[in-house]
Formats: structure tokens, C-alpha cells, sequence
């Protein structure tokens, strides 16, 4: 179910120098983000994204709206409220009781 982390950086070159040299050459290469994939999970780094300040590991969901609610219900909290990031690819982010970041990406 969870199948990326989105890794925020301050210096992108110093990030793929530190990560390329565990995950090889990116797949993407942008200056707004850069991939890595690894046995079929998703290593993003996302500079100047200081959105929740930390890592965040991303559940990918059919349906976010859905997810989100389910996870709000459940006890979760809203930290970052859903936003598109890509044509049809829409994030948020929520957290646990014990402030644990969830991510969902759909």
C-alpha cells in the first residue's frame, strides 16, 4: 500500500549526490523533483517543498477524498489539506495521534 516517500531538500544537487550514491541514477530528474526507484518503491526528492518539513511516506488510494475522510473518522488529523501536484495526481496529509505523518496520494 505504501509505495513512495517524499523527501523534502534544500540543495538538490547535495541530495542526489547523498541519495544517488544508495538508489544509482534517477528516473526523473526535474528541478522541481527528482525519482528514484527502488525495487518498485518511490524515493522523491522535492526541493523547497517545506510543506510538513520532514519525510513523508505516500499511500497511494483510488479514491483521496474517500481515504481522507476514512482516516479523519478514524482519528487521524488534517496537517496539509489536498492539493494537485501533477495532472490528475492530487496529495494530503494527515497525522496519527502520536503525530505520525500519512500521506495519500490519488
Amino acid at each position: 500500500m505504501f509505495n513512495s516517500m517524499v523527501i523534502p531538500v534544500t540543495d538538490l544537487d547535495v541530495a542526489k549526490a547523498v541519495y544517488g550514491a544508495l538508489a544509482g541514477e534517477p528516473h526523473t530528474d526535474t528541478p522541481y523533483y527528482v525519482g528514484y526507484n527502488v525495487d518498485g518503491f518511490e524515493i522523491a526528492l522535492a526541493p523547497g517543498d517545506d510543506s510538513v518539513g520532514v519525510p513523508v511516506l505516500y499511500a497511494d488510494v483510488p479514491d483521496l477524498d474517500a481515504a481522507r475522510e476514512k482516516l479523519i473518522a478514524a482519528g487521524a488529523t488534517e496537517k496539509l489539506a489536498p492539493k494537485q501536484v501533477a495532472a490528475g495526481v492530487r496529495i494530503c496529509v494527515l497525522v496519527d495521534a502520536d503525530g505520525n505523518l500519512i500521506g495519500i496520494r490519488g
